[in-house]
């Protein structure tokens, strides 16, 4: 299986698909690159390159005691794009992804990536406070989480997954979401989910200078619209906000196909008008 290794020497696993214009996809909090699933087949049948990755902690990344901070998230990041010198690429972000990605920028610059979308993102800064009064409440996700992962994760995660897909899933989806933060390292999960609401990234959105297009659901509980698309959408100036009505934090899987025609259409739009046209 394919490893790079870091300058730490923590490694990390990666996956590489397909050939044409390629599309990087960064997973969020403590699930891994697996969530990706429903997503990569559509893509790569439609001449995209897609890439991912497991981040450090998650996965079959190397799961190392330090490094859960966004700016060595965002390096590590680095190293994986300079390695597969990867150019005109698309930067998609999950969640906690977002956030690698605006900081990426922010210490790195955009002369490889020409697209951007943040998908149910944590920018620019989730927690309230004195000057950031448009920030989420911590006693409504932050504390009460951070009590069950340090008290029962296992139901903790349990609790949460209704939640997290907001409409009705089959059982084996529930417990193939749960598994899916099981793959992380407690250590890990614990240090990322502060990272995520704790990080302050309104000063990395500057650094967002290419079209950008945002996906959040319209119900998401855990980084609620107005407290992060929206926020983020009036710091990028052009970017496309997209709210899906009705959809929460899993909407990657709830409303896969839609996702995937966004991501296929911002990414390689002159592809799917090659495909309409020969057709």
């Amino acid at each position: 299986m394919p490893f790079i290794e870091l300058h730490d020497g923590t490694r990390l696993h990666y996956a590489d698909w397909g050939s044409g214009k390629p599309l990087l996809l960064i997973h969020g909090w403590a699930i891994g690159a697996a969530m990706w699933e429903y997503q990569i087949p559509s893509l790569i049948a439609s001449g995209v390159r897609c890439i991912v990755y497991d981040q450090r902690g998650c996965g079959r990344s190397d799961h190392p005691s330090q490094g859960y901070e966004f700016d060595t998230l965002a390096d590590d990041l680095a190293v994986l794009i300079e390695r597969l010198d990867l150019n005109d690429l698309t930067l998609a972000g999950w969640s906690l992804g977002g956030g690698v990605m605006a900081r990426y920028l922010a210490r790195h610059g955009s002369a490889r990536v020409s697209r951007s979308i943040l998908i149910s993102t944590n920018t620019p800064f989730l927690l309230k406070g004195d000057d950031n009064p448009e920030g989420m409440d911590r006693s409504l996700i932050y504390d009460p989480f951070l009590v069950g992962l340090l008290d029962d994760r296992p139901q903790l995660l349990a609790k949460a997954a209704p939640l997290f897909f907001g409409a009705p899933v089959s059982p084996e989806i529930i417990a193939w979401g749960i598994g899916l933060s099981h793959t992380s390292s407690a250590v890990g999960m614990l240090q990322l989910f502060k990272a995520v609401y704790e990080t302050d990234f309104r000063a990395d959105m500057v650094a967002f200078r290419m079209p950008t297009l945002l996906v959040h659901g319209s119900t998401d509980p855990f980084q609620p619209v107005e407290a992060t698309s929206e926020r983020s959408h009036r710091a990028i100036p052009g970017s496309r906000l997209q709210i899906y009505e009705g959809a929460s934090h899993g909407l990657f899987f709830t409303h896969r196909e839609r996702l995937t025609a966004d991501l296929l259409e911002f990414t390689a739009a002159d592809l799917v008008a090659g495909k309409l046209a020969a057709a």
